[in-house]
């Protein structure tokens, strides 16, 4: 006689679903584009899953803890498959891929976050620091006098009161398409926000309360994307008036939906695509080289000028939506004899 086994046979439902879901945000948010790191990620979430599923009892992500995650680097030994590896730079990118969709998942979830993986790379610093190594690329920025220029031209599109009436009167040959590629560019530069922040960007992010002039922005707020919670990160008062122009004609125009920069006049989402063309096109007609678009050419700019005023380094990954490791990058730049603006 058939019966039944005692205890159900683990399932990978759950974590297949955690790290698929996870993927497919950051599809969406432009934020993993290349189908070849995505492949990498999921080898890399399918060892670990596999491991989770072989233990008994099985490791859910609930109750992931540090135990565990010792346990797993020390199963690790020995093999030698590429998805495998032991480097410390392949493991820190492994416990930062854990973290991040277990964050994920307990978002969904409406769960605690879990940070297991966050506190198994505090207690280990050989790893945490795994990517601050002098061969790491330094990060491209504009120079002073690229971003003077690049300033300048965006500034075209905004009324200039104290300037002759030809070039005071300027902004008004712009179409709204223009003013809002100048302005999603201006807030990439003036406040260091990625593309994906700017796509998910809505009408209420603007803040202008509390600001020294009277409804011009000071800073915008930056939805969370299950990843990351919210977070507001303050703007360049250049980048100030041209947000604020563009809030103006927006509602002229009469602009629908709630996307702060949408796509067409329906208040269609802007994609990722026609984003990426327009800042390539802000940069080529600035005078600048539009490779790869420049658009966390602009990034990096902001955070450095950040650091070189003195601003504390956390202050900035705050305002960046980064952990405050990711930052060592920056530091090597700030102490040689780098010329940013």
């Amino acid at each position: 006689m058939d019966t039944l086994p005692l205890f159900a046979p683990p399932s990978d439902q759950t974590h297949r679903k955690a790290f698929d879901r996870w993927l497919a945000d950051q599809r969406a948010s432009g934020a993993l584009r290349q189908s070849g790191s995505m492949a990498v990620y999921r080898d890399m979430w399918g060892s670990f899953a596999a491991w989770c599923l072989g233990q008994a009892p099985v490791v859910d992500l609930e109750t992931l803890n540090t135990s565990d995650l010792e346990a797993f680097q020390a199963a690790r030994y020995g093999m030698k498959a590429a998805d495998q590896s032991l480097s410390p730079r392949h493991a820190l990118r492994l416990l930062r891929l854990i973290d991040r969709v277990m964050r994920h998942y307990a978002a969904e979830a409406g769960l605690p976050p879990n940070t297991a993986a966050a506190d198994w790379l505090q207690a280990h610093p050989e790893i945490r620091y795994a990517e601050a190594a002098q061969a790491d690329p330094l990060p491209e920025f504009l120079s002073v006098g690229e971003a003077r220029r690049l300033i300048t031209f965006l500034s075209e599109a905004r009324p200039r009161p104290g300037l002759s009436a030809p070039r005071r009167d300027a902004h008004r040959a712009f179409t709204w398409q223009q003013l809002r590629n100048r302005s999603a560019v201006a807030l990439q530069l003036g406040g260091g926000l990625a593309p994906g922040d700017v796509r998910a960007l809505n009408l209420l992010a603007p803040v202008s309360a509390g600001g020294r002039i009277r409804d011009r922005p000071w800073k915008v707020v930056v939805p969370g994307n299950g990843n990351l919670p919210p977070r507001e990160t303050p703007i360049a008062p250049w980048a100030g008036e041209l947000l604020q122009h563009w809030l103006q004609v927006r509602a002229e125009v009469r602009i629908l939906g709630e996307h702060l920069f949408p796509s067409t006049l329906s208040g269609k989402p802007w994609s990722k695509e026609a984003h990426y063309k327009a800042a390539k096109a802000v940069f080529e007609e600035a005078g600048l080289d539009a490779a790869e678009g420049g658009s966390f050419k602009l990034r990096h700019t902001f955070a450095l000028r950040q650091l070189r005023r003195g601003t504390p380094v956390d202050e900035v990954a705050r305002w960046l939506g980064v952990d405050p490791e990711a930052m060592g990058k920056y530091s090597r730049v700030i102490v040689g004899p780098a010329d940013v603006v």
